[in-house]
């Protein structure tokens, strides 16, 4: 195969024998919440584990049919657009994988989820997640160092 993109996935060839996609779950144009799959060698990556602020299951339909076969997630910043989705995956959609982000995101990121999730239960009935959902997923992570080598 040659690269590039079919059916929405980005093939990336490679030297070594190794196959690598990237599928953009959702997030690919304009200020979206962002989350990608990245299979590499049999093994199924997530990139980001975003949501947006009007906090639709919906939105999470693509991330909905590939949660429970996820090894791992990788996050990039503390804020909804980037782990939004996060409690809503671990507590309702099957997601049971390990976390990795620097100590920073994930400290601020657990901070942010409470912050979050006490603004939308003060204001409404909220039960798209719970605080021990938000417990569970922040549970997973894996406080990495910048450029740190892991094995997943």
């Amino acid at each position: 195969d040659a690269g590039g993109i079919a059916g929405g996935k980005a093939r990336i060839p490679s030297d070594r024998g190794t196959a690598i996609a990237v599928t953009p779950l959702y997030g690919v144009h304009g200020e979206q919440a962002l989350c990608y799959l990245l299979e590499m060698d049999g093994c199924r990556i997530l990139l980001d584990c975003g949501w947006d602020d009007a906090m639709s299951p919906e939105t999470l339909a693509p991330l909905a049919a590939i949660a429970p076969t996820v090894d791992a997630v990788l996050i990039s910043h503390p804020d909804t657009a980037h782990l939004g989705a996060l409690p809503y995956a671990f507590g309702k959609l099957g997601l049971d994988c390990r976390v990795y982000a620097t100590l920073p995101v994930h400290k601020m990121g657990m901070m942010f989820m409470y912050d979050h999730y006490l603004a939308r239960a003060a204001d409404a009935d909220f039960d798209l997640f719970t605080l021990d959902d938000v417990d569970t997923a922040f549970g997973a992570f894996v406080p990495v160092r910048y450029v740190q080598h892991s094995a997943l």
